[in-house]
């Protein structure tokens, strides 16, 4: 571990706004996975299988599934621009339509109509052994959690400060650093982002007031559950001042990790403490056992976590793991590359469900995480973030909301503002570095929010339901033919060869992977579980 002792966040700003560093601040670094249920033109989740016009959603960079065959994900490059990373969003959306044969993106977080849990199919990643592992692994999620839960979409913002920053932080904050030490240098990286990621798990609150866009739920996500949510119409259910929902116990619910606590004051307590949860075997689970009486596969192992992706956190550090490696070995043994931020909403009312307004203040504010002091989190801090996260996401514009800061208690609305008051400067100086205004503006945006939880787009849905009496779902699906529509522009041909040359290059990589295998899976799986 790197010890870090971190220079003010004014001192931080003084040194971003020398001529020699400004620069910096316009090469942030920032890349989008955002996914979308197909469903039928009637709102239904589709029972087809994945187009084959996408390619293949093993190995296509660029459009594949999640936990449903039916569930989209579109992942962009990493891009210095958000508008490009805005533009590539569109495009792949745009030949995904193409593709489609009459279905439609649902738009929202919340799922579309499902009827029951065999109504949601489990992706399939074809017949090779890591095809095979992606499946089984999300047969396990089935038997642990549901396949209804596993419908629940979002978009994870992965973000990383340009490599040239680095060196400019650690002379700033005393550290002495060897330029022939690679490794002394990673150390301190990564020191870093862990610092952004403790401030960033003290603040998320504010996120979810901001953008959280799924205060309300479809009722057959809901059925047979017990829950304590509201009735608004006939079939739609909500929390009167929620957020987001999707953030809830009612989204990413893992009963068996209520009490796990991952640390992430350092590389070490990270990688040790998801390790640990890896390895401790769970009863219930050990009753589902691996495989069942006919010799299938239930899931990968009895453990908490099968594997790293099942710990449901709103960020996680990353490292782009290279052949054979797992992410929590890639990322003990190199340090961290980037972060990945998971707790952003679909926006139903956008077409591709973020928009670069929205990118920009992301980006503003991981960097004034990233240089604000981050003293590390222990007990009563964590339960601390966790009260403040859990009543933003239940009960977020509910009028004079109280959230602990410190030992005191203070408005969400009036910490807020304080917030974006210490943000102003850095937005500026980002700007100053782009040529822009984008960074000020998208502050001020979220400004007008916190005067005003009206202009949430929680607050739009709720709204839109109560004036209306529509239900969620008809809702929900409206946008989504309006979004079709929007998203129908040709494209042109140029752009149309190049994906459709993706999509039948990843095919072929597929049948390519499944071609090399040359051990049977239960001797894969040993393998792989061994590492």
């Amino acid at each position: 571990m790197t010890t870090l002792s971190q220079i003010s966040y004014q001192n931080a700003l003084a040194l971003f706004t020398q001529p020699d560093n400004t620069r910096l601040l316009n090469r942030i670094q920032r890349g989008i996975e955002k996914e979308g249920l197909r469903c039928t033109s009637k709102g239904m989740i589709s029972q087809k299988p994945h187009p084959k016009g996408l390619g293949s959603t093993l190995t296509h960079p660029s459009i594949t599934t999640d936990y449903s065959e039916a569930l989209l994900e579109f992942i962009t490059p990493v891009f210095a621009s958000a508008h490009e990373a805005q533009a590539y969003l569109n495009i792949a959306h745009r030949f995904a339509y193409k593709q489609l044969d009459g279905e439609l993106i649902w738009p929202a977080s919340m799922p579309c109509i499902v009827n029951g849990e065999m109504s949601v199919p489990i992706a399939d990643y074809g017949s090779s052994n890591v095809g095979r592992l992606k499946h089984v692994y999300r047969h396990g999620l089935w038997h642990r959690y549901g396949r209804i839960m596993q419908t629940i979409s979002g978009i994870h913002y992965n973000f990383s400060m340009p490599d040239d920053i680095w060196p400019v932080l650690a002379k700033a904050d005393g550290m002495e650093i060897d330029s022939e030490n690679p490794r002394q240098m990673q150390n301190y990286i990564s020191a870093r982002y862990f610092a952004q990621i403790r401030n960033f798990r003290r603040y998320s609150w504010l996120l979810m007031y901001l953008f959280g866009a799924s205060p309300a739920v479809c009722e057959t996500f809901l059925a047979g559950r017990e829950h304590k949510l509201d009735r608004i119409n006939n079939h739609t259910l909500y929390a009167p001042y929620a957020t987001s929902l999707r953030m809830s116990d009612l989204g990413y619910q893992n009963n068996a990790q209520d009490g796990l606590r991952i640390c992430h004051n350092s590389v070490s307590s990270y990688v040790e403490t998801l390790g640990d949860a890896m390895h401790q075997v769970i009863p219930a689970y050990d009753e589902i056992g691996v495989r069942n009486d006919k010799g299938e596969y239930m899931q990968l192992n009895t453990n908490l976590l099968q594997i790293e992706n099942e710990y449901y956190s709103d960020i996680r550090p990353k490292r782009v793991a290279r052949n054979g490696e797992k992410p929590l070995q890639a990322l003990a043994q190199y340090g961290v590359e980037y972060i990945e931020v998971r707790c952003t909403d679909v926006n139903p009312f956008l077409p591709e469900g973020i928009d670069v307004p929205q990118m920009h203040f992301m980006d503003l504010f991981l960097t004034w995480c990233l240089l604000e002091p981050s003293d590390g989190i222990e007990d009563e801090e964590y339960l601390r973030n966790k009260r403040n996260l859990h009543k933003a996401v239940m009960e977020g514009r509910r009028p004079g909301l109280m959230l602990e800061r410190g030992d005191k208690e203070e408005t969400l609305q009036q910490w807020g503002l304080d917030l974006i008051e210490l943000m102003r400067p850095l937005a500026k100086a980002m700007d100053e570095a782009s040529g822009t205004v984008f960074h000020t503006d998208a502050l001020n945006q979220q400004q007008l929010k916190l005067a005003d939880p009206e202009l949430t787009p929680s607050a739009r849905i709720v709204r839109h339901l109560r004036d209306t009496g529509e239900e969620f779902a008809i809702m929900t699906l409206n946008l989504a033919e309006q979004h079709r529509k929007t998203l129908s522009e040709n494209l042109s041909s140029t752009v149309l060869a190049e994906w459709q040359k993706m999509a039948s290059d990843s095919l072929q990589q597929q049948k390519d992977i499944e071609d090399a295998d040359n051990i049977s899976f239960d001797e894969y799986l040993q393998q792989y579980l061994a590492r």
